[in-house]
């Protein structure tokens, strides 16, 4: 491959990479200002959390229109419409004047937000199949989970020189800046041939059990995740002592284990596959959550609770990748339907299920001990199932994965322009997406 092609790969990564960061730096970017927001737009504490629960309602509904969209009219025109709301609504939110015009100016954010990581995803799957599609979903896990431990750390240092307005300003410029770089660089990566009228393509999604299999277990392993995040604070801070700095510092350890779990998956997929991949990621994720769970009843030694949670995060980092290859692999038609449908189920289950982590307050860690030890038990029993073989089923599918050959990468063009086809003869660039 050229030097002008690989930088060309580059660059579309790194834009799909950002569209992935949007959502976690809108939802933590801000957290830091959170008691000087309360105070300046005089709301209770009730109002102020409502703030990110609108933002988070915002990313599932966001993917969960922009998927069909896509499907439809295409992935850029969609993309350059959710990233102008985005961008409109950060601007807003700096000079809301009340509590309730910026709780739904958050909410519109979010759907902004949202269009940017269902379509993001999207296009990966109509770039790269099969191993390929896992491996790019592994590095924009690299983004997942480092941008939700930086975003409070960038609100902080912004708040070293400005209010917390200023952040939504930031906001919007990074909404600004990513809407002009997606119209010069990302090209359309779906054909006019391939789109369909706007599909009711939903039910039929939901009536495929091998999706929905990866898709619940996706999401139940994605709010264990979420219901550490709400629920440790309390524990590790009020319970066991921790300060808000040694907290920051497990919090980062976790992460960076999430993060090394999926640049390990990255590597790993083409010669073990996402489903093995997956299946040890559950397995993982319930032993951690089994092992914190136990901390709790027996009132272990701290260490050992904060071994269960480090092994539950970082399992994370092999089933969010592998999960969201495996539910799209078969779904190539309408990705950005199925791309939503995972997304919005992530959000939804997360949302549902991690405040029941706090019921227990700042006195009692046994609630969130045992969500996260049954939601990923619960996936690994959904995933074995609903993916389950039917007799016949698994000879048919080995036929269709002897008879698959991975599809050409084709190359970017001018904005709405068509995409270039390599002959038989050129090199895909899909091996540079794939990191091989």
């Amino acid at each position: 491959m050229s030097n002008d092609a690989a930088g060309r790969q580059t660059r579309f990564i790194v834009l799909l990479a950002a569209l992935v960061a949007l959502g976690p730096l809108s939802i933590d970017g801000y957290l830091p200002g959170l008691p000087d927001l309360a105070g300046d737009l005089r709301a209770s504490a009730a109002a102020t959390q409502l703030t990110i629960t609108a933002c988070l309602a915002g990313l599932a509904v966001g993917q969960l229109i922009a998927g069909p969209l896509s499907d439809t009219y295409g992935r850029r025109r969609p993309l350059l419409a959710g990233l102008a709301l985005y961008t409109i609504a950060s601007a807003l939110c700096a000079v809301a004047p009340d509590v309730r015009t910026f709780v739904g100016l958050r909410l519109i954010q979010g759907i902004g937000g949202g269009f940017g990581i269902v379509i993001a995803n999207a296009m990966v799957r109509d770039r790269t199949s099969g191993t390929r599609t896992a491996r790019l979903f592994s590095a924009l896990t690299l983004i997942t989970g480092l941008a939700p431990v930086f975003a409070p750390v960038l609100g902080g240092q912004l708040l070293r020189v400005t209010a917390w307005p200023g952040i939504f300003v930031a906001l919007a410029v990074l909404g600004a800046v990513m809407l002009a770089a997606s119209a010069a660089g990302l090209p359309e990566t779906r054909s006019s041939a391939a789109r369909q009228p706007l599909p009711a393509v939903v039910g039929q999604l939901l009536g495929d059990r091998v999706f929905t299999g990866y898709v619940l277990a996706n999401g139940l392993v994605f709010a264990a995740m979420f219901a550490y995040i709400s629920g440790s604070p309390f524990v590790l801070q009020e319970i066991h002592g921790l300060s808000p700095q040694q907290y920051s510092g497990v919090f980062a350890v976790n992460a960076a284990g999430l993060v090394a779990a999926a640049q390990i998956s990255g590597r790993l997929v083409a010669r073990a596959g996402a489903r093995v991949l997956l299946l040890a990621g559950l397995l993982g994720a319930t032993a951690g959550g089994t092992t914190a769970l136990g901390a709790v009843l027996t009132r272990a030694p701290l260490p050992a609770l904060l071994i269960g949670l480090f092994v539950l995060v970082s399992s994370v980092g092999l089933v969010m990748p592998n999960a969201a290859a495996q539910a799209l692999a078969d779904h190539g038609g309408h990705a950005g339907s199925a791309a939503a449908l995972l997304g919005f189920s992530q959000f939804m289950i997360g949302g549902a299920l991690a405040p029941l982590a706090g019921a227990g307050g700042a006195t009692d860690a046994l609630p969130m001990g045992i969500i996260v030890a049954v939601l990923p038990a619960l996936a690994l029993l959904t995933l074995g199932v609903l993916t389950r073989s039917m007799p016949g089923e698994r000879t048919r599918r080995a036929r269709r994965l002897r008879e698959h050959v991975e599809r050409p990468v084709p190359r970017e063009a001018p904005a709405g322009g068509r995409a270039h086809r390599p002959r038989p003869d050129e090199p895909s660039s899909a091996s540079t997406a794939s990191g091989s």
